[in-house]
């Protein structure tokens, strides 16, 4: 446990900070998932409506410096590479 007044508030921040990290690792992922359904059962117009909505979540995630900017570029080219199979 942080000992130190400075320590103390440290802690209360990342504590924080790790709710918003969750936040936006989850609104990645929910999208992700989404659109790799819509990928599944064929809908090539609604799936590229969604990678819209990917890409913009995955652009706020490293805006936020939740995600790494290589990963979410690695995320885009795959999931746009599975659309582009359709």
């Amino acid at each position: 446990m942080a000992i130190t007044r400075g320590a103390k508030k440290a802690h209360r921040s990342s504590i924080r900070k790790r709710v918003f990290n969750l936040r936006r690792k989850d609104k990645v992922s929910k999208t992700i998932k989404s659109l790799k359904k819509l990928v599944a059962s064929g809908n090539e117009k609604e799936a590229q409506m969604m990678m819209r909505e990917v890409q913009s979540a995955l652009d706020k995630a490293v805006k936020a410096k939740t995600l790494k900017k290589n990963t979410a570029a690695r995320k885009k080219s795959r999931l746009s590479k599975l659309i582009k199979k359709l």
